[in-house]
């Protein structure tokens, strides 16, 4: 999967994965989305970002964990 608006430099916000090298990481915008946040209310609060930003995140975050098995908490 391409990802054209994701970044990662390692001189930048500790090599974390970005957004178009605005030093928004990737985490701040799925977290934002994960808490209930609606696209405007993400975009109001950094006004750089733009709607396909905000779908490319969540895109990137599920090829992240697509490959990796996360132990659950049982019952």
């Amino acid at each position: 999967m391409n990802f054209t608006r994701i970044t990662v430099e390692a001189d930048k916000m500790g090599g974390v994965p970005c957004i178009r090298d605005l030093r928004i990481p990737v985490a701040t915008v799925v977290g934002m989305v994960a808490e209930g946040m609606q696209e405007e209310e993400i975009l109001k609060a950094f006004p750089d970002l733009e709607s396909e930003d905000i779908r490319e995140a969540m895109r990137y975050a599920a090829e992240a964990v697509r490959e990796r098995e996360i132990p659950l908490v049982t019952k």
